[in-house]
């Protein structure tokens, strides 16, 4: 059971959100909803076979949003006493009383709200101690060592289990939540030879039995950083590029951000009025699928109460939907997608081609496997990012380099995609493989 960890109790939680929907409706409120939340976790570093850090963390807050007509009030605290939530509901009430009117604000659409609240396994709490977190953090620099002597330094192993219980009410009679759980494994070495190299790599899941094995992670940590060894600059040259499956998800980061809610209703996106437009290669399929068991980004309902459902973001190319919360989505005249709060598991399909599948599809061109900066206009899509990677020829990776910017536009580069691998990474909402882009502009020398 969840309950026996935390503090405070689903149960509790939920009288919490209720006497503060109550207060709120006490003062005049005609809407209102409320949050409380709890977390706790530790994370374990270790440096040089050291421990560096025991870090434990327990924290606890509300939030309460009021409303009185469309006039607006919100006001949080970490103290959940119930003189500070008496104070808090009365701060979020003064604040509403002084704010200017907005036609847009208010609670979600009631027929909107989740009904059913399904368990999506999002909780597996990891008996782990601290002498235990060591011990993998060690095996796993430990592994990260023994792959090459020229892995001399390191910027350490940690080993991370976090634990959260939430409950969300609204005056609607929405009243729901979940414990959840996320854990840990990364590493990160240095390595000399003719000049250093750093690269990293790390395993997160909701259940530590799905975890890469700390020996893995160390592992993979090393290889890719004595990969980069020796690493050259090459010249200009117009060439596709490959994007590894960890930095191809910001490309999809990208779409997200340019087709949200606040985007679009600033008109600050390069996508505007893009609904039904085809803005990838027509081959080009993704899903969102909120309800996925053990998903890192999973959940029954969104930030507002609103039921999530699966859907096509984007199919044969043609862009299906927005990301919308309830205050973008009136805005622009439109109804809530189940967004508010961001993005749920967003799934891109494969072309069927593994890694190197993709690189001989590539043939000559530039892998890159770190990105730098943040160079990228959401308003125009131009995009200019420092890069490191390896260069290929005739299918096969021939040297790593560095010190190059890669530069075009999204738009373009969405309508270019050639290719989509199967080597999907799962480390956060955005599950893709690797994305070739038929073309872009590498500065070098």
């Amino acid at each position: 059971m969840a309950d026996s960890r935390f503090s405070y109790s689903i149960e509790t939680l939920s009288q919490i959100t209720r006497d503060i929907l109550d207060q709120s409706k006490s003062a005049g409120a005609t809407a209102c909803e409320a949050e409380v939340s709890q977390g706790f976790g530790q994370n374990v570093t270790v440096r040089r076979g050291e421990v560096e850090t025991i870090e434990y963390n327990r924290d606890k807050g509300l939030g309460v949003t009021v409303y009185f007509g469309h006039k607006r009030g919100h006001a949080s605290t970490s103290d959940l006493s119930p003189q500070a939530i008496k104070d808090t509901v009365a701060a979020a009430v003064s604040i509403a009383r002084y704010t200017a009117s907005d036609e847009f604000a208010g609670l979600a659409d009631e027929n909107l709200l989740a009904k059913e609240i399904p368990d999506l396994a999002m909780y597996h709490p990891w008996e782990l101690s601290v002498e235990q977190a060591i011990e993998l953090a060690k095996e796993c620099e430990t592994a990260a060592f023994a792959v090459d002597q020229r892995i001399d330094n390191s910027e350490g192993a940690s080993v991370s289990t976090q634990e959260s219980l939430f409950m969300y009410g609204n005056s609607l009679g929405f009243l729901g939540g979940y414990p959840a759980t996320r854990h840990s494994i990364s590493c990160a070495v240095i390595a000399e030879d003719q000049g250093m190299q750093r690269d990293y790599w790390y395993s997160s899941r909701r259940d530590a039995a799905d975890l890469e094995s700390a020996e893995a992670v160390g592992r993979l940590a090393g290889e890719r950083t004595v990969r980069r060894l020796n690493a050259r600059k090459i010249k200009t040259t117009d060439c596709p590029v490959l994007f590894e499956a960890p930095v191809a998800s910001g490309l999809i980061g990208h779409l997200v951000g340019a087709v949200s809610g606040g985007s679009l209703y600033r008109k600050s996106s390069f996508l505007l009025d893009s609904l039904g437009r085809e803005i990838f290669a027509p081959f080009i399929q993704i899903r969102e699928l909120p309800h996925i068991l053990k998903g890192l980004a999973s959940s029954p309902f969104d930030n507002e109460g609103v039921a999530t459902r699966d859907r096509d973001v984007v199919r044969d190319g043609v862009l299906q939907g927005y990301f919308l919360g309830s205050y973008s989505a009136r805005k622009l005249g439109m109804a809530t997608t189940g967004n508010a709060g961001g993005n749920h598991n967003l799934v891109l399909e494969s072309t069927g081609q593994d890694f190197a599948g993709l690189l001989k599809t590539m043939g000559t061109g530039l892998v890159v496997t770190e990105l730098l900066g943040h160079g990228v206009n959401p308003v125009t899509g131009d995009y200019s990012r420092g890069a490191a990677g390896y260069w290929v020829e005739n299918g096969e990776i021939q040297y790593p380099v560095e010190e190059i910017t890669i530069a075009g536009n999204l738009k373009e580069m969405f309508r270019q995609i050639a290719a989509v691998g199967t080597d999907v990474q799962v480390q956060g909402s955005k599950q893709c493989g690797s994305i070739l882009v038929e073309k872009m502009t590498v500065a070098g020398e």
